[in-house]
């Protein structure tokens, strides 16, 4: 079974805000395909469902980011998930807005939720989807600037982002091979 994972803060203070934009892609497609997170357990909502012929779990962790492996870990081990079959989304500082980073592993790279994830599973030989915010240019804090609600006019780009991410989602569930799925769909959404 493939898991996959959009990160944020739950709340409706949080909704379309930088630090969502995980949640905002697996919402997206939840919508596209009438699914509806319908289950909780271990500090996580989820679904299960057929995607592309597959069996895929939808998880939206019900924690504060920097808590998202609580949900993430203990959802994993319960379902008998490997850790191959993981692919997380999540908010980029270092990539401008409008471009998304597919990677096979890596660091935390700063990001608390991502950090959170790879100590509640040992590891961070998972995949991922880096989904570029920017940073702020104007002395603003990266607090208040991942908590900060997209400007219609940045919504308008990262419409296009969250539905390019989707589409490489679910081209990872359809294939086998990550690797093909990024070098289709890594770099700027035209």
């Amino acid at each position: 079974m493939k898991c996959i994972v959009g990160l944020g803060n739950i709340g409706k203070r949080f909704e379309q805000t930088k630090h969502n934009i995980g949640f905002e892609v697996v919402d997206y497609m939840l919508e596209q395909n009438q699914f509806k997170l319908d289950k909780q357990k271990y500090k996580g909502a989820y679904t299960i469902e057929r995607l592309a012929g597959e069996k895929v779990m939808f998880i939206e962790p019900m924690t504060m980011m920097n808590l998202s492996g609580e949900a993430v870990g203990p959802l994993m081990k319960y379902y008998d998930i490997d850790v191959d079959d993981l692919l997380v989304l999540y908010d980029d500082l270092d990539l401008p807005q409008g471009e998304i980073r597919l990677r096979q592993k890596g660091s935390a790279g700063g990001h608390n939720g991502m950090k959170s994830i790879i100590q509640s599973l040992g590891t961070d030989q998972f995949k991922r989807i880096r989904i570029g915010v920017d940073r702020p240019s104007n002395g603003m804090s990266i607090v208040d600037y991942v908590l900060q609600r997209f400007t219609k006019q940045e919504m308008e780009t990262m419409n296009k982002v969250i539905e390019h991410s989707a589409r490489a989602v679910e081209a990872y569930i359809e294939s086998a091979r990550f690797d093909h799925v990024m070098n289709e769909f890594n770099g700027e959404v035209k």
